[in-house]
């Protein structure tokens, strides 16, 4: 029979509470049953041992006619059977029919008195019982014919079977915690594995999350009824995550589309003037802006385009493949006005995320490095602790210490040298930092000892 599955972590929980209190209830049950200190009726093989003894004992002293003579021949055998450790007797104990213990010690010694508490302890002797004192059992009683009178027999032996298990258990502490520990170990670290399943596609999931990588996992909406319901909710926020982003994105690329085409009339509109009118200050300043203008429109397509997505669409690329082409292309640039670029080895490693960002990114910094370097631009890449870093050094004019953090503010442009004359849009080193952003890394400025900027990049592996 298949057992129902228990889908609920208070119903796991409470199954194995209830099962533990079966395992205990059917101990305590049964227990009396297996307990030999506790009177119960003989078995069918200890009443035919008992029925022996009794039968010899009435052949052995048929002619005698003094119940105390009999009496004394049993205390001396079980005198002699004593003296001898290896063959030590049972003991016969004769009681009248009023419960007198016929013995001929002048002192009540132990067995005497373990069985005057044996009488007095059973309700019924309707049928022989037998009860457990430390390592010494008696039996009784049984009918016997001794001096043509009737008596009761009862037989006092030691008790050399080891004890039931359980009784075993409880009477020594330690050995019963081993025993409750080896049957609930197994099932608390099955609930623990239970446990421990939904949480860990959780936290795998959230880590993709962490990651950019904003996709429902259905293996969520499995398992108990609290983590299917939470696995439900992470995946319409990941969803509801995803659709804001994709949305914020098109509606940025529309309406950088939307503004060219009156960027484009206004254009034509200076075009025509200049025709009629003749070159002017004015319409050339006016022409200036709207280059400017539409360069900026076209770097905010370009990060529209390039973000758009980006947070779903994620591979495995080795390094090699998306910078060692661009870092020859930019050694080759340089040299074309008249500067020096250099760049380690890249190493064997792969890196998770969007190729187009992280190529747009490093190459953005490199492009700078280049436009503003004045001789000499270095590139180290190298590997520590599961992060790649990057570092772009150039020996230009460099930024004011105070202003290194604004560089990655959307359209801030540094009052000295990188200036808006030099033609840059201040979007630049923004979208650079975005991107790494999307890839749990991130970018620093400082002072270069070339003496311009130093770019660090870090990038998780």
């Amino acid at each position: 029979m298949k057992l129902p599955k228990i889908s609920s972590l208070y119903g796991r929980i409470f199954a194995i509470f209830w099962f533990t209190m079966l395992l205990v209830l059917i101990a305590v049950l049964a227990l009396p049953h297996l307990d030999p200190r506790v009177a119960r009726e003989v078995s069918t093989e200890t009443l035919g041992q008992i029925s022996a003894n009794r039968d010899r004992i009435e052949r052995q002293f048929a002619n005698e006619p003094s119940i105390g003579r009999i009496v004394y021949q049993l205390d001396k055998s079980e005198r002699m059977h004593n003296k001898d450790r290896k063959t030590k007797g049972p003991s016969f104990f004769i009681v009248d029919k009023t419960g007198n213990i016929l013995s001929t010690q002048k002192h009540v010694d132990f067995k005497e008195r373990m069985l005057k508490n044996f009488i007095t302890s059973v309700d019924t002797f309707d049928k022989p019982m037998q009860k457990l004192y430390g390592r010494y059992m008696l039996v009784g009683p049984v009918s016997i014919n001794l001096a043509k009178q009737e008596y009761d027999l009862y037989i006092g032996m030691r008790w050399n079977q080891p004890p039931p298990f359980l009784l075993r258990m409880f009477d020594k502490p330690f050995q019963l915690l081993l025993v409750v520990m080896a049957v609930s170990t197994p099932l608390l670290l099955w609930l623990a594995w239970a446990l421990s399943q939904p949480a860990r596609r959780l936290e795998r999931a959230a880590k993709r999350v962490a990651k950019g990588e904003f996709n429902p996992d259905p293996t969520l909406e499995t398992g108990t009824t609290e983590f299917k319901q939470a696995g439900q909710s992470f995946n319409q926020m990941v969803l509801a995550v995803n659709q804001m982003i994709s949305g914020q994105q098109r509606l940025l690329s529309d309406i950088s589309h939307e503004l060219r085409s009156p960027l484009t009339r206004l254009r034509m509109a200076t075009g025509l003037a200049t025709r009629k009118q003749g070159e002017s200050a004015e319409l050339t300043r006016i022409d200036t802006e709207a280059q400017r203008l539409e360069q900026m429109i076209a770097e905010l397509l370009e990060l529209s385009r390039m973000n758009t997505d980006s947070h779903v669409t994620r591979e495995s690329q080795p390094a090699s493949s998306l910078w060692e082409e661009i870092f020859s292309d930019a050694q080759f640039e340089a040299e074309q006005v008249g500067k020096t670029l250099h760049f380690s080895t890249i190493p064997e490693i792969s890196i998770v995320g969007n190729p187009k960002l992280l190529m747009s990114a490093i190459e953005n910094i490199v492009r700078n490095a280049i436009r503003y370097g004045e001789s000499e631009i270095n590139i180290a890449l190298y590997q520590h602790d599961d992060m790649l870093h990057i570092i772009v050094e150039d020996d230009g004019p460099g930024v004011p210490d105070d202003e290194l953090d604004d560089i990655f503010r959307p359209f801030y442009r540094v009052s000295t040298a990188r200036d808006r004359d030099s033609g840059g849009t201040g979007l630049g080193l923004a979208i650079t930092q975005s991107a790494i952003l999307q890839h749990r890394g991130q970018i620093m400025a400082s002072r270069s000892e070339l003496g311009g900027l130093k770019m660090h990049v870090e990038l998780p592996l």
